[in-house]
């Protein structure tokens, strides 16, 4: 898969049909990863309702951490408000340990946190015992690309240490590879279950089957899910890994 070009990656470019198909598979990714029983889930993916939202209609009480950075929709606060909780806060020091059953870092949440260590070290320290963290993180492919784009050449070998990268909008993302992502999890006393790109199936594919057929989403949606690709950070431009707390 050729990485997306950085302007692509706020779903604003050329490329809606992929961003169209990047979502259901994100969303069913979600729906499979689910407490089959109604749970306490913490969701970190940055305030702005989407999965929370998902959590929520799926029988679950949801804590939605507000992002400070972001104004959030008034519309996707009121959306399931009897399940969701609002809380803005900097860090997780106001949940006492082994408080929610499950974990939600989705929108790239352990990138843009830069001390992701000690981030993943407080959910840890607020999962109870068995419970799980669903976390998506830029991935090494994406970082490369966009530091090709800038003309970083002599930082695309510098792959085995921790890849920072500047983004237009004066943002850091912090990208991982497979293994430091997996290192991040089990740093912070997790087991990892499972671990993918999102999607490994190419725009270029997604675009060609969906202009020939749009009923064809769905087919498309479960072939990515399918697949099996473990700890290939080869290919896609955000890696999901699923951990559980021993």
């Amino acid at each position: 898969m050729l990485p997306i070009p950085a302007e692509e990656l706020n779903g604003s470019g050329t490329l809606g049909p992929y961003w169209t198909f990047y979502r259901a598979v994100a969303a069913e990714q979600l729906n499979r990863w689910l407490p089959g029983q109604p749970s306490v889930i913490l969701d970190l993916s940055g305030g702005r309702g989407r999965w929370s939202g998902q959590a929520a209609r799926a029988g679950h009480r949801v804590i939605e951490v507000l992002d400070f950075r972001r104004t959030v929709d008034a519309q996707s606060r009121l959306r399931d408000a009897d399940r969701v909780r609002h809380v803005r806060a900097d860090d997780l020091s106001f949940l006492p340990d082994e408080s929610v059953d499950a974990v939600l870092a989705e929108e790239r949440a352990m990138s843009v946190e830069l001390m992701a260590e000690s981030a993943m070290s407080d959910v840890a320290r607020v999962l109870r015992p068995g419970g799980r963290a669903l976390v998506c993180v830029d991935s090494l492919v994406l970082g490369m690309a966009i530091l090709a784009e800038q003309g970083q050449w002599q930082h695309l070998r510098q792959t085995g240490e921790v890849m920072l990268v500047p983004w237009p909008d004066g943002s850091i993302t912090r990208c991982f590879s497979s293994g430091q992502l997996r290192e991040l999890l089990v740093g912070a006393g997790l087991e990892v279950e499972w671990m993918r790109p999102r999607t490994v199936l190419s725009p270029s594919t997604v675009d060609h089957v969906l202009s020939s057929d749009a009923r064809a989403l769905s087919y498309l949606v479960r072939t990515e899910l399918e697949a099996h690709p473990d700890d290939d950070d080869t290919v896609g431009i955000h890696l999901v890994a699923s951990a559980r707390k021993r």
